[in-house]
C-alpha cells in the first residue's frame, strides 16, 4: 500500500455554534489542509495517483470555502464549521471525486493554527 499526501490551504471566517467561549464570536483562520490517499498499486509511470490530479481536485473544493463565511455555506448551515466538521466534509467530497478501485482517500487533516488540528478518518 502506498500513502500519498498533499498540503494546501485556504482562508475563511466562522464562528462555532453552541460553544461557550471566544470562538463563538466571528473570527477567521488561515487553514492548512493535508489530504492523504492510499494506492494499492502503481501505474505504468510508477504513480499511485498524479499529485497534479490530487492537488487540482482538492483546490477546486477549497475554492468553495476560500475567503468565505463558512457558517453561511450549505455544508455548515445546520452544523458548526469546526475543524472536525470541515475535515469530514472535505473527506466525503474528495472521496466522491477521487476514490477508485486503486485509490482511496485515507484521511483529511485540517489545521486551524500551527498547534491545533483535527483529522477525519472514516471507520
Amino acid at each position: 500500500m502506498y500513502h500519498l499526501m498533499i498540503k494546501t490551504d485556504f482562508a475563511a471566517a466562522h464562528n462555532l455554534i453552541n460553544y461557550q467561549g471566544d470562538c463563538e464570536n466571528l473570527h477567521g483562520h488561515n487553514w492548512r489542509v493535508e489530504v492523504t490517499v492510499c494506492a494499492r498499486e502503481l501505474d505504468t509511470a510508477g504513480l499511485g495517483i498524479d499529485f497534479k490530479i490530487l492537488k487540482k481536485q482538492t483546490n477546486q473544493l477549497l475554492d468553495q470555502l476560500d475567503h468565505k463565511y463558512l457558517n453561511k455555506l450549505e455544508p455548515f448551515l445546520e452544523i458548526s464549521p469546526s475543524s472536525e466538521n470541515i475535515s469530514r466534509f472535505l473527506h466525503v467530497e474528495l472521496s466522491k471525486q477521487l476514490n477508485t478501485e486503486n485509490v482511496t482517500v485515507e484521511k483529511v487533516t485540517v489545521w486551524e493554527s500551527e498547534k491545533a488540528c483535527a483529522t477525519y478518518i472514516p471507520d
